[in-house]
């Protein structure tokens, strides 16, 4: 009996240390299109064909969408 309970401790130790070491980080880009000079919100990290926007990369889709509204690059419609 003490050795079942010593196997299930460490089998729940090793699986509450698995769990911890699954945490998603989710990142959010904004990059601008150089052909149609347009910014846009990415979740995944931008290809070679955008261009992250100064510093625009944020950990929640909200302050993404607030930083965006601040860059000058994505505000300007020249």
């Amino acid at each position: 009996m003490k050795k079942f309970a010593l196997s299930a401790l460490i089998a729940l130790a090793a699986t509450s240390a698995l769990a911890q070491t699954t945490t998603v980080h989710e990142e959010y880009y904004v990059v601008r299109d150089p052909a149609t000079k347009k910014c846009r919100i990415v979740d995944q990290k931008p290809t070679t064909t955008t261009t992250i926007v100064d510093n625009g990369i944020f950990k929640t889709r909200a302050e993404a969408e607030t930083g965006m509204k601040t860059l000058k690059v994505c505000t300007d419609t020249h």
